[in-house]
């Protein structure tokens, strides 16, 4: 039997999240206010934006193609690029006209086989003049920064030593190093886990590997200047599930939730501590930091299983609609011998997760976070919301300001039938204090089914400096990063 040559009527392919499938251009787009001059250079971000109707009908959208958008900054005008990361995947499914990849991460059913499984549709980062498109299951695709074209899978000149790469490389804004790791390093399955250090010319400073207590989910990492920590969620792999066509992934409610700490420079596998916290679901990192030689890590964290297509053992998922996540702040002394964990301290009732905040601040002490929200109390039009975002991931209604240190807390709502995006912080001058600057992120307008940017002045979020409406629908993404034009150039 024929493919379908159309997209299932499930949620994650209807309404707002109806694949875009777009490639292509757009100069000048419509600009409503005002873009300071300081703001310039580009905004890139990642989709998981299906090419073509899965083979597997009730495919996560996380099995997306990955579809690179671009808005280029200058003079106060916004240029638009978009166009998808030519993955072995993406090839050979153009070429078939239907497609070829299986389940979410599971060879074993696929239709043919491939080399490379990427979609490289989580994150997309900027390197050594490089773009890296990535995701945690294999090597980084690079792509040229300026028109997107994809130049091939990124070993780091044969440096690469583990078969994965993750979503989440973080730069230190002192050394210039590129902090990474791998999970299932060495394959599908495997409890082997890879740090490595990158320097900014592009050779490697460390590796290590280390062996993880379980084969589960490491979606982020958090660096500090001596420390290294692994925050584990508790969705785990068996390779035996996988073969007999199975999922990759399947939440397990009866392990801890395990935070593996291992010393940044000249450290060996065997010196990793995996302390122990009660069974959670940790979401993207914060910051991290040392006090008092304790590691100070803050992240918001769910009591539920945030990816509920992939149920336990048993079949039970909670109901997405109860999944929420709070700010919580973990203190872990990496001498201890004791490996269970005080309580973390929660820092915010509020539900909120993709936290960003002033990069020159990464690895230190700081005082603001940036994030998505959802607040109840605002006038959000739910009936109208609801109705026609289709699936994803849970709706956040503004974008917010938590000053860590006095709780003192602010947000931007950016109207009754709009929902947020992942924001970018982007600093007002190299020199500006912490958290002076600006956020951009691109909202879901669901009254016109459409697509725009709003850039907020953290001075003032009662109204946007500007809005950018964009002439394309562009379905949730994952992760972006603001490149400065000056980087850009250099």
């Amino acid at each position: 039997m024929a493919q379908s040559q159309a997209f299932p009527p499930l949620p994650q392919f209807s309404q707002f999240m109806k694949p875009c499938r777009f490639e292509g251009e757009t100069l000048n787009l419509e600009v409503i206010g005002t873009i300071p001059p300081e703001v310039r250079g580009t905004f890139y971000r990642v989709m998981p934006d299906p090419q073509l109707p899965p083979r597997v009908e009730n495919d996560p959208w996380f099995n997306g193609d990955g579809n690179i958008s671009s808005f280029r900054i200058e003079s106060g005008r916004v240029h638009f690029k978009q166009r998808y990361v030519r993955t072995e995947k993406f090839v050979k499914e153009r070429e078939a006209q239907r497609a070829l990849l299986g389940k979410y991460r599971n060879k074993y059913t696929d239709a043919v086989e491939f080399k490379v499984r990427s979609t490289a549709n989580t994150n997309v980062v900027y390197f050594n003049g490089r773009l890296l498109a990535c995701k945690e299951d294999s090597p980084p695709y690079a792509l040229d920064p300026n028109t997107l074209e994809t130049t091939g899978l990124y070993d780091f000149d044969g440096q690469l030593p583990s078969l994965t790469f993750t979503a989440h490389p973080k730069l230190d804004p002192a050394t210039k190093e590129l902090l990474c790791f791998g999970y299932e390093a060495k394959g599908d399955g495997t409890p082997d886990i890879c740090y490595f250090s990158v320097g900014p010319s592009g050779k490697f400073n460390e590796v290590v590997w280390l062996v993880s207590p379980v084969v589960a989910m490491i979606h982020d990492f958090a660096v500090t200047e001596n420390w290294v920590i692994f925050p584990l969620i508790p969705q785990t792999c068996d390779l035996d599930r996988m073969k007999s066509g199975g999922e990759h992934w399947q939440w397990n409610p009866d392990i801890p939730f395990y935070i593996g700490v291992l010393p940044r420079r000249g450290a060996k596998g065997s010196d990793v501590k995996w302390f122990r916290a009660p069974n959670a679901f940790p979401g993207h990192i914060c910051n991290a930091y040392e006090q008092d030689g304790k590691i100070i890590m803050d992240l918001p964290v769910s009591d539920k299983n945030v990816f509920f297509w992939w149920p336990d053992a048993h079949g039970n998922a909670p109901d997405p609609h109860a999944i929420t996540a709070h700010m919580f702040r973990f203190k872990i002394d990496p001498t201890a011998d004791c490996l269970n964990l005080a309580p973390a301290e929660a820092l915010l009732q509020e539900d909120c997760e993709f936290p960003r905040i002033d990069d020159k601040y990464l690895t230190r002490e700081y005082t603001y976070a940036f994030f998505s929200l959802k607040d109840n109390t605002l006038p959000t039009d739910w009936p109208t919301v609801g109705s026609r975002m289709g699936g994803g991931f849970p709706p956040y209604n503004s974008i917010a300001r938590l000053n860590v240190k006095t709780r003192q807390f602010d947000r931007y709502f950016p109207g009754a039938t709009h929902l947020v995006q992942e924001t970018v912080f982007i600093a007002k001058s190299k020199d500006a204090n912490e958290g002076d600057g600006y956020l951009l992120f691109l909202v879901n307008n669901y009254e016109s089914m459409s697509s725009e940017l709003h850039l907020v002045d953290t001075g003032d979020f009662s109204k946007p400096l500007a809005k950018i409406y964009l002439p394309v629908r562009l379905r949730a993404g994952l992760h972006g990063n603001w490149v400065d034009a000056n980087d850009l150039e250099s």
